[in-house]
């Protein structure tokens, strides 16, 4: 059965609030994130999308059970740590891809194509010239690296998304390995709506 992808906004996403807090966690626990979450701080996180009309929530569903989700919101509209790299450009431009996620078993069914097309949809609406996300980078050596891991940057180029070069943000997190949050760079790619 092919999955059901669907805005939420106001009450729906209210109403989905604690399993898109799970869903992040248990996505983001994985290679490349490796993060450790906090279920509270990820319910906060999640309303910020709640609480902005300018901000898209798309939610993928198997039946009624949410299995995925990504987000999007004006760049000027987001944490400033993440505009930082983008120091001259009119952020009024831009809109911010800021996650997808989606399990396991869900992925090479089309949601990745259908969570950038919704966005990229959204950010048209609003007027926006540029679409921008970023991905956490780690190094090839890192003990916690999978064998079979396959980055997602041939995909990412196939729907128009290039490395920004020197547009590099960095944020402080907890990794599942570790006792304290460390600093990850984490790289913005873009693409001209």
């Amino acid at each position: 059965m092919p999955l059901d992808l669907r805005p939420l906004t106001g009450e729906a996403v209210e109403a989905a609030l604690d399993d898109l807090a799970r869903l992040r966690i248990a996505v983001f626990r994985d290679w490349p994130y490796l993060y450790d979450g906090d279920l509270g701080y990820e319910r906060d996180y999640m309303a910020s999308y709640r609480d902005n009309p300018r901000a898209i929530l798309v939610g993928a569903f198997d039946g009624d059970r949410l299995v995925g989700a990504a987000t999007g919101t004006p760049m000027e509209d987001h944490a400033e740590d993440f505009a930082a790299p983008f120091a001259g450009r009119d952020l009024a431009e831009m809109f911010y891809c800021a996650e997808s996620v989606l399990l396991p078993e869900y992925r090479g069914q089309g949601a990745g194509h259908g969570f950038f097309d919704a966005r990229e949809a959204h950010a048209r609406a609003l007027g926006r010239t540029w679409s921008a996300f970023c991905a956490v980078v780690r190094p090839q050596d890192h003990p916690l690296r999978p064998a079979e891991y396959r980055p997602l940057d041939a995909f990412w180029r196939k729907r128009g998304y290039a490395p920004v070069e020197g547009a590099v943000a960095y944020f402080r997190w907890k990794d599942v390995d570790r006792d304290t949050e460390t600093e990850k760079p984490l790289q913005f790619w873009m693409k001209r709506l």
